[in-house]
């Protein structure tokens, strides 16, 4: 019987739990289809520190090699390092982690060449038909000639094309916490700040895809505790957080506040339009902060609002030549990464705008943040559309109204804005609101919840 993969390829990606959902059989079979949908000669490959990982890796390279691929292994890795490979040698790239999901998860995220994104509409589907039908009949008849399979480490060439991308030349010496949560940042943080003034403290920097510390997602507050407390006992300049396969970066200011990633949208923006003489396109999704596309305008720039998800923002990237996108979500994408997400390089920019000046990081940031926001707050609901209708009925008619279905239903006044939005995964609505100033945002996101609950 062909296996159903419905459960584990994602609208971005493949995550699962393993052996339960997946295993290396089935990874081995996913090589083979990502060679044949790709139709590469060579391709590069990465993984993290969970236990399932070298062997999947391993699995889905001699699935690809078996039909004739030659496979570049570059082994431990965080998903941007990953990216570079394949943006540095020109080769569609396979990551297998499961990011900040728990231990018994692991998952592949896909890339074409010069780590463009593979995707639902940008051959995950043919990818999945392909492994639900081998599954039944095979796998697939194997070249003449297999593909070789090949190390090669790029952690050096990596930090080196990272610090070639901001000047930190003249930065002040600062004193960072870094809470690695057990995961990638444990192993490209050390290589890329090396060299740098800064006075490194350390958490959670041993790689252990069981988590014993935290869960691995700073996008949750209870996982960010830790480096809040550390910060402010060190008496550090600054702390910054890293998710379990170190693609997204959180950044904690002095006072151990935690600081919203669209204020590190708006900072970057403005570092990246300058160095573009005060010209460009900047990227955002629906639901970071009225602060990122007021900046983007302040510092010349053209800001261009998108759906949620790193396969719409990149994809709008590529479309409009822009320089730079962020995400409410911490993910930071740059023209000079292939458009793909890393952040280790926002972290670097946020180390290079703090050295520069002589002020504290909550100060610097404070005309980036200018709204009360709520962050994404998430009801389980089974009528997602009854819910949604419930809404549009309650706010429709009203003059200083305007609704837009981008992605969910976003509705905007002159004092306040909220989209709701449905999983795509799970039985939830998702709630960002934000308004100038926390009542009333506070009455906005009360009255919203108390629809979307009823």
């Amino acid at each position: 019987m062909a296996a159903d993969l419905s459960t584990i390829v994602k609208a971005y990606d493949v995550r699962g739990v393993v052996p339960d959902q997946w295993d290396e059989p089935l990874a081995e079979l996913f090589g083979a289809a990502f060679a044949q949908v790709t139709g590469a000669d060579a391709v590069v490959i990465g993984h993290d520190m969970r236990p399932s990982s070298p062997g999947l890796s391993r699995a889905f390279a001699r699935g690809a090699a078996a039909l004739g691929v030659d496979v570049t292994e570059i082994g431990l890795c965080s998903t941007d390092q990953l990216y570079y490979a394949s943006g540095a040698l020109n080769l569609p790239g396979a990551m297998f982690t499961a990011s900040h999901n728990p231990a018994q998860y692991n998952g592949i995220k896909m890339c074409r060449a010069g780590a463009a994104p593979v995707g639902q509409d940008t051959g995950l589907a043919e990818i999945r038909e392909l492994v639900e039908a081998w599954s039944e009949s095979g796998a697939p008849a194997p070249a003449a000639t297999p593909g070789t399979i090949t190390h090669r480490d790029t952690l050096e060439d990596y930090a080196a094309h990272l610090r070639g991308l901001v000047d930190l030349t003249s930065v002040r010496p600062l004193k960072v916490v870094v809470d690695a949560g057990n995961g990638m940042g444990g192993h490209t943080v050390p290589t890329v700040f090396a060299g740098l003034p800064l006075d490194l403290v350390p958490m959670y920097f041993e790689l252990d895809g069981t988590f014993p510390n935290h869960e691995a997602n700073p996008l949750d507050p209870a996982n960010i505790v830790d480096l809040q407390k550390r910060v402010r006992e060190e008496g550090a300049d600054l702390g910054i957080a890293f998710d379990g396969d170190a693609d997204r970066c959180f950044v904690v200011d002095e006072r151990g506040d935690a600081v919203s990633p669209s204020a590190i949208t708006a900072l970057v923006a403005s570092r990246e339009l300058a160095r573009h003489g005060g010209k460009g396109t900047v990227i955002h999704n629906l639901i970071t902060s009225w602060s990122v596309p007021e900046v983007v305008r302040e510092n010349g720039g053209t800001p261009v609002r998108t759906r949620v998800g790193h396969s719409f923002i990149k994809a709008e990237m590529a479309r409009s030549g822009a320089i730079f996108g962020g995400e409410h979500s911490a993910h930071y994408y740059f023209a000079d990464f292939w458009n793909a997400d890393t952040g280790m390089l926002a972290a670097l920019h946020v180390l290079a705008a703090l050295g520069s000046q002589d002020g504290p990081l909550s100060g610097l940031l404070a005309e980036y943040d200018r709204y009360a926001g709520s962050g994404e707050i998430n009801s389980t609901v089974a009528d997602q559309s009854g819910r949604l209708a419930a809404i549009r009925s309650a706010y429709g008619n009203r003059e200083d109204i305007t609704l837009d279905d981008l992605d969910g239903l976003t509705v905007s006044a002159t004092d306040w804005w909220f989209n709701v939005r449905p999983s795509n995964t799970e039985p939830l609505l998702r709630l960002n609101a934000e308004a100038r100033d926390e009542a009333t945002m506070a009455r906005v996101r009360d009255e919203v919840l108390a629809i979307i609950r009823s």
